[in-house]
């Protein structure tokens, strides 16, 4: 894989001012002193081995054994919407509880990843325009679901009021570092909306064009610069639909609108901006996935990076390396994401799912070069 991809500037190129100007390059001013000030005197950045856990509806405890780990220095909720605020106003807090309490028990460092998208509460829809997609993606992949369409006013307003709950409760946890940026999403936090030719055709129908989608992004960013003073800010690298403004399919587009994004959450966020991608997996080569890999590690010293593994190197390490072997899948998919690009500078932090018992002699390795 190639150690060095070209990276954008800061964000304020011709694509940037394209959707700033005025009072809108004054107020990404006033984010980028704000998110300056705000982490001067607070915690260090994210850095280490991290495990991902993700919510199981139908338990009431969160297993949180990981935090017990020495090798392991934060963990990474994946949490639906529906499921911590099923009714209006009225969340249900038990597991973020128990998240931020462990936590900070142990000394460990927390990233909320809370799936809106597919995964809304039914009241936060009412109103709201939605247009039903099969899922791209992880648990019920081609389940077909209501999806709010991404720039909505109502159902932006419902997400954020929830979040501002959440920063009232949670903001000032020395555990709570990261927060990934969602909304105009999916399936997950990923900045991605489903992109295959039927869905293409549906977009083209509801009047999607790339200026809706970065507005709706440029919104989501300056929110959570403003409700999260004291987090990092990430956002998970993803892809849409190859449409242009025009309203006409357009190869190539969905990358011009991904770097969009990244632009708009550079020059918004600024110091407090994590840039992730959530696809990782222990295959080398040129294919998608390792391009992207290679695009992250690009960032790498300019602002802070995280990779997520795909899925687990336990139960899927067929899939994740081409060979059933766990211990060998985790051991490629670090080397790969632990690569240093030209400047010598490696990912921040690294993410992955339940490593168990067998898998322990990779994590004290991988944990290792973090130091």
């Amino acid at each position: 894989m190639p150690q060095h991809f070209a990276c954008p500037s800061a964000g304020l190129g011709a694509r940037l001012l394209r959707f700033l100007s005025g009072a809108a390059l004054l107020t990404v001013s006033t984010a980028l002193m704000q998110s300056t000030n705000s982490l001067a005197a607070g915690s260090s950045g994210p850095s280490g081995l991290v495990v991902v856990i993700v919510d199981n509806p139908q338990q009431h405890q969160l297993n949180l054994r990981a935090l017990s780990n020495p090798d392991i220095s934060g963990v990474a909720l994946q949490i639906h919407w529906s499921e911590l605020e099923p009714t209006q106003a009225n969340p249900n807090w038990s597991k973020l509880d128990q998240l931020f309490a462990a936590a900070e028990a142990s000394k460990k460092w927390a990233q909320l990843l809370i799936f809106p998208g597919f995964f809304t509460p039914a009241w936060a829809l009412q109103g709201v325009q939605t247009q039903t997609f099969p899922l791209q993606y992880g648990p019920g992949k081609g389940t077909l679901e209501q999806l709010p369409l991404p720039w909505d006013s109502a159902y932006l307003e419902r997400w954020f009021a929830f979040l501002k709950l959440l920063s009232a409760r949670y903001g000032n946890s020395p555990a709570f570092r990261v927060i990934a940026a969602a909304g105009p999403t999916s399936v997950s936090a990923e900045s991605s909306l489903p992109a295959k030719p039927p869905d293409v055709t549906t977009w083209l129908a509801l009047g999607y064009t790339p200026r809706k989608y970065i507005a709706a992004w440029q919104r989501t960013f300056q929110f959570y610069a403003a409700t999260f003073p004291q987090q990092y800010i990430s956002l998970s690298m993803g892809s849409g639909p190859a449409i242009d403004d025009r309203g006409r399919i357009a190869p190539g587009e969905h990358k011009r609108t991904r770097q969009d994004v990244i632009d708009q959450a550079m020059a918004q966020l600024g110091g407090r901006f994590v840039l992730q991608f959530s696809n990782l997996d222990g295959f080398p080569g040129a294919g998608p996935g390792p391009r992207a890999v290679g695009y992250i590690i690009g960032f790498n010293g300019r602002v802070i990076t995280g990779l997520q593994l795909r899925t687990s190197c336990e139960r899927n390490s067929q899939d994740m390396s081409g060979q059933g072997n766990p211990v060998l899948c985790l051991q490629k998919s670090i080397d790969i994401g632990m690569q240093p690009n030209d400047a010598g500078q490696r990912v921040n932090y690294l993410e992955m799912y339940e490593p168990a018992d067998d898998l322990q002699s990779v994590l004290r390795n991988g944990a290792a070069r973090f130091k």
